[in-house]
């Protein structure tokens, strides 16, 4: 986690390990498209399975759409808190998504493994970036703002959620979340094309 900081305002850089699992199954149930907003796929490229036997008796693949998009709206609401639970193996906190529930079942340690690997990916990635300088970025996007308006900022805080996704961008989430590409921050110009019209609303 990095978070840049100034008066009156906070910057955080994170990820999330729920979100990543959220990722792998909507990617492995061959979801696409679901959620607000539709995120790219993650990378590296999950395999998409069929699931119609699992969820043949609970309403198939749109009732396991409508579970996963609900939980996904949780998430981005409760971050960076993890709600609901994920405690496997029943999964209790999924009782009324049993879609959801199943797939979850089926593919936990799966989705675990694959969001551990992409976490220890993200620590490498903020190490470099503290070595590099990279994160200076978002302080210097707030002082040319400050310098342009000529006061001081409002107070405001913004979430940075940065998830391994396959397409460099970023989708942003009102009042004060965005998501982005894990790759976006090592492209300035590009990141700056993101962030920056946020940062301008914000300060």
């Amino acid at each position: 986690m990095h978070q840049a900081t100034g008066t009156g305002w906070q910057i955080t850089t994170d990820t999330s390990g729920p979100m990543m699992i959220a990722l792998y199954v909507r990617d492995t149930a061959g979801l696409n498209g679901a959620g607000h907003p539709a995120l790219s796929h993650a990378s590296p490229k999950i395999r998409p399975a069929d699931h119609t036997h699992l969820t043949a008796d609970v309403g198939g693949l749109s009732a396991l759409k409508t579970e996963w998009e609900a939980w996904w709206e949780q998430l981005l609401k409760a971050h960076p808190q993890t709600s609901p639970e994920l405690t496997p193996p029943d999964f209790a906190a999924f009782g009324n998504s049993p879609a959801l529930q199943r797939v979850l079942q089926a593919h936990f340690g799966a989705a675990l493994t694959w969001a551990r690997e992409r976490r220890s990916e993200y620590a490498e990635l903020e190490a470099e970036r503290v070595a590099s300088g990279t994160n200076q970025l978002l302080e210097d996007m707030v002082d040319d703002r400050l310098l342009e308006v000529g006061r001081d900022s409002r107070d405001f805080t913004l979430t940075i959620i940065e998830l391994p996704l396959n397409e460099d961008r970023a989708w942003y989430l009102e009042p004060d979340k965005i998501i982005m590409s894990r790759k976006l921050m090592s492209q300035p110009d590009l990141f700056r094309s993101y962030v920056q019209p946020v940062v301008e609303i914000l300060v």
